[in-house]
């Protein structure tokens, strides 16, 4: 039988995928001003219930499971905010998780801005061995500038208070900061601050929204790249230069101190991709498709970032996850963020780096008017050529099976490489002021008698 191009790529069949799970919908405690999610609600408005149901979650359970062929299954509770569920919620998951584990071991990520957090789900969080991801924008200042309650109130304290509980029942926690027009400007203050808090994985998520300028109420207000219609940036969104300079800053503090104690995840992703490997998150990837999103009544989308109707693909309840996860839709879906590329994006030196980044981000012009080139090109092109030099002596060092810490080494020696001093003339008086000759006094002295060598 004859397999044509497009019947071949219906035979794609990943051996696992990801699924931001949103039991919650997008049903917050907060009201963080850049907060892209928030508005979702809108395409469920005529649902009397948005939250999940034990039906849908045990569904769910039984059907990621079975979808991936790999012995290790990772859950990832995300919203909105999942805590709003509650903690029954998710021993439910757990207890559905054991039972359809078929010998797979299950683990789970939970991200959260920690506001409604206390000591029972922190027991439960240990005793489970969840993963949290906390979101926090910096310090005290930067965090409170965006994320505030739904009464206007801040939330920095709230946030502290359940990274002490962290550390209280020794969970493992990651922090998830977003980079937007307030906190661009305090990059190292927040690196820092970010590494006081005890996180040891650190993620960057760059603001770039754009709002429809000819919408109604009923409307989502933030659209997506493939929008047509009249619409700006947001206020609160980063600019391209402003968030290079963020990215080299945060980079100079971590490669001098940091490599192999602190992961970044965008520099790690770098580094993979220089190195020649998968770099591990979807927008360097040369490709995409791999993370769908679940909705609270079982509805799934091709991405997290692109919950619109035009990347709806089906229901759990009437279809089958790995069907949809393995549709073609979604298999062209994956494929297009290759096949949409400016050719821009094609001549570029660090097209192997980038890969045009994600796909939402699309929503400028090419020098020579090609539409499709990434917002933040220009924040990418400033960082690679900055890192550069790090970056192959850090592959260097990995193709001889060493660290690529030593860069901090191998950059330390470098900065204390001092100018050597003049040397007086023969004839002139010592500089040590004893009144002699140099050349009877200290030429064959250190740091002099550096140069007679």
């Amino acid at each position: 039988m004859e397999i044509h191009f497009k019947d071949a790529q219906k035979l794609y069949a990943p051996k696992a995928f990801h699924v931001m799970i949103k039991p919650s919908g997008s049903a917050c405690n907060l009201r963080c001003t850049y907060c892209y999610y928030l508005e979702k609600g809108k395409i469920y408005q005529g649902e009397k219930v948005t939250l999940m149901s034990d039906r849908t979650l045990e569904e769910f359970v039984r059907q990621f499971i079975e979808s991936q062929d790999v012995p290790v299954v990772n859950f990832t509770w995300q919203g909105g905010e999942p805590a709003l569920m509650g903690l029954d919620f998710y021993r439910k998951a757990v207890d559905f998780q054991n039972k359809y584990s078929g010998g797979k071991r299950i683990e789970n990520s939970f991200q959260t801005n920690g506001t409604l957090l206390n000591d029972e789900w922190c027991r439960f969080f240990h005793d489970n061995g969840f993963l949290i991801g906390i979101s926090i924008d910096g310090e005290e200042h930067n965090h409170d500038h965006f994320r505030r309650t739904s009464s206007g109130g801040p939330t920095f304290k709230s946030v502290m208070k359940a990274i002490d509980l962290f550390h209280k029942y020794r969970i493992d926690f990651n922090t998830l900061s977003t980079v937007n027009s307030y906190n661009v400007s305090f990059a190292v203050e927040t690196y820092r601050f970010l590494k006081r808090t005890g996180s040891g994985f650190i993620q960057f998520l760059p603001v770039v929204e754009r709002e429809s300028l000819e919408r109604n109420e009923s409307e989502l207000k933030l659209v997506s790249h493939l929008f047509k219609g009249r619409a700006s940036v947001t206020p609160w969104s980063v600019t391209a230069h402003d968030y290079g300079k963020f990215l080299i800053s945060v980079f100079n503090e971590w490669v001098r101190n940091d490599v192999g104690r602190v992961f970044v995840q965008l520099f790690d992703a770098s580094l993979a991709n220089w190195y020649g490997e998968m770099p591990g998150i979807c927008v360097f990837s040369d490709t995409c498709g791999d993370a769908l999103a679940l909705e609270h009544n079982g509805d799934i989308y091709s991405c997290d970032h692109l919950v619109y109707p035009d990347y709806y693909l089906g229901n759990i309840h009437e279809t089958p996850l790995v069907d949809l996860a393995r549709s073609q839709r979604q298999f062209d879906f994956g494929i297009m963020k290759r096949s949409t590329l400016p050719r821009y994006c094609m001549g570029c030196e660090f097209r192997f780096a980038c890969h045009g980044e994600c796909p939402k981000h699309r929503i400028i012009d090419t020098p020579t008017g090609e539409p499709g080139l990434n917002y933040l090109c220009e924040a990418y092109k400033m960082f690679f050529h900055h890192v550069t030099p790090y970056m192959e002596y850090m592959v260097k060092e990995l193709n001889n099976r060493r660290a690529p810490a030593n860069v901090m080494n191998w950059i330390s020696n470098k900065e204390r490489q001092v100018t050597k001093p003049l040397m007086p003339d023969r004839n002139d008086p010592c500089p040590c002021g004893s009144g002699k000759k140099f050349k009877n006094c200290c030429s064959q002295k250190p740091p002099y008698s550096n140069f007679m060598k």
